[in-house]
């Protein structure tokens, strides 16, 4: 899927046909606050949705494949770039004009960009404009390393987004996926290439403080209206659509939101950035146990749980200078059953239990001083963790890359449409997954588990928190003729016996049943762009 980010002139092929009136007003509402901000229309609007992860729950930034899709809920940014009669800052720097179109929430800000430097971050202030600067950065640098002469140009921006943030849709990725967008194009970049605007998101977004797998980016760029995403990152980034079979009832999804927040950049350092890091040295521990030497490789610390299972399955593995106690495996081993051999080594090699690992055994069995082991795996995006549960943390990586292969084995087998069981052994995959989520790797919640037993209990097939965990959102494949009976048990039970008198607008944010939505892409058209011409594009019949 290396193909160019789509540039279109009609909305209508964004979203499912009944948000389109919606859409249209909030598309209206868009243009007339850029033109009441900034003076004129906007150049071009940048778009990059949410996602929901089907299946695949935390081992992106092990390499394994996942298989998410995008949701309607998107990201816009409008896009202006200033005449230069208008522009007043020095010649050799440009300045980024940035407002959103929730102001009491997200006040507006400006910064200048030297022309070979880049926009300042503070990681340890969660501020809304440090996204688009991530963005900004990554798209720049890109740019720089195409151009030794380039210098940026200054760009007005107006950002109307609403994927909810801390909810576990990827909010963070469809902002910094859309930012970069906007930059590259705005400094006339009129083609993006859907693989490097995904491999440069998932860069820029560490700048922000997150040790980023590369799911969302890719969920966001890659996805195609209808279908499913296979996204894998080994030995290369690669995606390709899976489509869903037609089967009847069809395959619905819900998305149903426990409205516990947790923003990962927030809680990074004792959730998804500590998870990162157990599974890190998981695959050092477990190295060292098989006396092999791992390769550098593209997860977020460099050294991954897949690269661990390449290495022992590889012709050509170095071992080190310790002889191994275990030989290593055939290269001839088929895909599923190494999954197999990793996830029984992982449980004789690895403790298992609940007490876990101090800093002071990691560091003695990998020959290292714990400030050694501290600078070279907690320091760029700090944890904060007595006990690291490298065994758990290894088990529920390489179950649930068996889980993703099973899943995706089911939505391609040609008998699938026919198979009164298919629905069933989808949803178990999934209810399994929320398990081991909650068991395992441990991050998940009790309003999660709470969601998902009373979907289950309404005719739900599967149940599961989607994301990164520890509050957000929850995905359930729910058979078509089910989906009211689920909705109403959900209201009944969680959201107003947990809020009596919440309003109506809150429950219809609260609940979605959701349809495999488009990827990233350019709006642009005879900008500027008269009203009536908005207008008459968005305009379709429901």
């Amino acid at each position: 899927m290396d193909e160019p980010v789509p540039v279109t002139s009609s909305i209508d092929t964004l979203y499912p046909n009944a948000n389109i009136p919606a859409q249209k007003k909030r598309w209206q509402n868009l243009l007339d606050h850029f033109q009441e901000k900034y003076g004129s229309q906007p150049t071009f609007v940048s778009r990059s949705p949410g996602r929901v992860n089907l299946i695949g729950e935390h081992v992106d930034y092990s390499l394994y494949e996942v298989l998410p899709m995008a949701i309607a809920a998107d990201v816009l940014i409008a896009v202006g770039t200033p005449s230069p009669g208008n522009e007043t800052e020095n010649s050799d720097a440009a300045t980024i004009s940035m407002h959103n179109i929730d102001s009491h929430k997200h006040p507006s800000s400006q910064c200048t960009v030297p022309s070979t430097a880049s926009a300042p971050i503070d990681a340890s202030k969660h501020e809304w404009t440090n996204y688009f600067k991530a963005g900004l950065n990554g798209a720049l640098s890109l740019l720089r390393k195409e151009s030794p002469s380039f210098s940026p140009c200054s760009m007005n921006i107006l950002v109307d987004g609403i994927v909810p943030a801390g909810g576990g849709l990827s909010s963070s990725a469809a902002f910094v996926c859309a930012s970069a967008l906007a930059v590259l194009r705005a400094n006339g970049r009129e083609t993006v290439q859907k693989k490097e605007l995904v491999e440069l998101a998932i860069v820029s977004e560490r700048a922000v403080g997150v040790n980023s797998g590369g799911m969302d980016q890719s969920a966001s760029v890659f996805s195609v209206k209808g279908d499913a995403l296979s996204v894998s990152f080994s030995p290369e980034l690669h995606a390709e659509a899976i489509p869903f079979p037609k089967v009847d009832p069809p395959i619905t999804f819900m998305i149903a939101q426990s409205f516990v927040t947790s923003d990962k950049h927030v809680t990074a350092p004792r959730c998804y950035n500590l998870r990162v890091v157990e599974c890190t040295l998981a695959a050092e521990m477990l190295a060292n146990s098989l006396g092999i030497s791992l390769r550098p490789d593209s997860s977020p610390l460099k050294h991954s749980l897949r690269g661990l299972q390449h290495a022992f399955f590889s012709s050509d593995t170095q071992e080190s200078t310790k002889s191994p106690p275990i030989p290593l495996g055939d290269p001839q081993t088929p895909y599923k059953q190494q999954l197999e051999t990793m996830l029984s080594l992982t449980a004789e090699l690895l403790e298992n239990d609940s007490g876990g690992y101090t800093r002071e055994e990691i560091a003695s069995t990998l020959s290292l001083s714990v400030p050694a082991l501290e600078e070279k795996y907690m320091t760029a995006f700090p944890v904060h963790a007595v006990r690291f549960q490298l065994g758990k943390r290894a088990c529920h990586v390489f179950s649930e890359a068996l889980r993703v292969i099973a899943f995706k084995e089911l939505l391609l087998d040609p008998a699938s449409p026919s198979s009164p069981d298919l629905l069933p052994r989808l949803g178990a995959l999934m209810n399994e997954t929320q398990d081991s989520c909650r068991d395992v790797y441990e991050c998940s919640c009790p309003e999660i588990d709470q969601l998902c037993t009373i979907a289950r209990e309404a005719g739900a097939y599967g149940s599961r928190l989607t994301g990164a965990g520890w509050g957000g959102c929850t995905v359930h494949l729910v058979p078509k003729d089910k989906v009211d009976a689920v909705r109403e048990a959900w209201v009944e039970k969680y959201y107003r016996a947990g809020e009596p008198d919440i309003s109506a607008e809150k429950l219809e944010e609260a609940i979605i049943v959701s349809e495999p939505g488009q990827g990233s892409v350019v709006y642009a058209s005879s900008y500027p762009l008269p009203v009536t011409e908005l207008i008459r594009v968005c305009s379709v019949t429901v």
